[in-house]
């Protein structure tokens, strides 16, 4: 008897834009995907996908991390227009629900979640977490598909017990990079800004998290994105930077023990299959 052995199917992960100026992540394979964030026009998001021969027709979810503008700018257009089902807390949709700049309130698109509570979409097992952030409510997202292991998380004020779990878990890791502090403390922000910035529930500079994967790193860790780049006070080659020498303090080398990637603003990046 013969039996005939398809190979699993690849999955292909891409930024379509990251940072204050918007931010919207793709996972997925030939088949189906998901976005992550939606905070760039409907129209750039149908032009960037076609970039990547993806339609936007096989995106079967959106999965919202938080209801600040440049997370949901397109959710109303894609909820309602599209019918394509948009996935967050109950604090994140009334942030969105609130929010006078969405054009489409969602009605029958509307997924509630929670966090702790692992949900299904196709193959993709999802566990919404915890992260601090100075929204109504702010989830990261823990996915499990096809033997790869991804967690997501943005506008991260402080790397919790609950955000380290997390993170260790993962061989690909979304996180962000968002400030260098020197750049912040010398920059042109009024003092009120930095401290919100540099606060429990602000973002993540290139030191706190380039350290904290130097320290905690796991072998199999295989990818690492650094995401929502601040316009101001960062620049890409300074978040990579920051990263690969901490890590390398460690004996861990990028290119030999894990690949590392920054996520540009407004920049629709490499692809990466897995």
């Amino acid at each position: 008897m013969q039996y005939k052995l398809f190979p699993s199917e690849r999955f292909s992960f891409f930024s379509l834009s990251s940072g204050s100026c918007g931010n919207c992540y793709y996972l997925g394979n030939s088949y189906y995907g998901i976005l992550i964030d939606a905070g760039i026009g409907p129209r750039i998001i149908k032009k960037r996908l076609a970039e990547y021969g993806v339609d936007i027709s096989t995106i079967m979810a959106v999965l919202i991390t938080h209801d600040h503008y440049d997370h949901i700018k397109s959710v109303g257009q894609l909820g309602e227009k599209m019918h394509i089902p948009i996935y967050a807390t109950r604090e994140v949709h009334k942030g969105i629900k609130n929010n006078p700049f969405i054009n489409y309130r969602l009605n029958g698109s509307a997924k509630y979640i929670e966090k702790g509570k692992t949900f299904q979409i196709e193959d993709f097992r999802i566990t919404p977490f915890d992260v601090p952030h100075d929204s109504n409510d702010n989830a990261g997202y823990y996915l499990e598909f096809g033997g790869q292991r991804m967690t997501v998380a943005t506008d991260v004020g402080a790397i919790t017990d609950e955000v380290a779990h997390y993170i260790c878990k993962a061989n690909q890791l979304v996180i962000e990079s968002n400030y260098d502090e020197e750049m912040l403390h010398n920059g042109r922000y009024p003092w009120h800004l930095k401290k919100r910035i540099t606060s429990g529930t602000g973002h993540l500079s290139n030191r706190q998290i380039a350290e904290f994967l130097a320290n905690n790193f796991t072998s199999e860790l295989r990818n690492i994105w650094l995401c929502h780049l601040s316009g101001d006070n960062n620049n890409p080659e300074l978040a990579f930077n920051t990263t690969r020498d901490q890590l390398s303090l460690k004996g861990i080398e990028v290119g030999q023990h894990v690949d590392l990637h920054v996520l540009e603003r407004n920049v629709l990046s490499a692809k990466i299959e897995f």
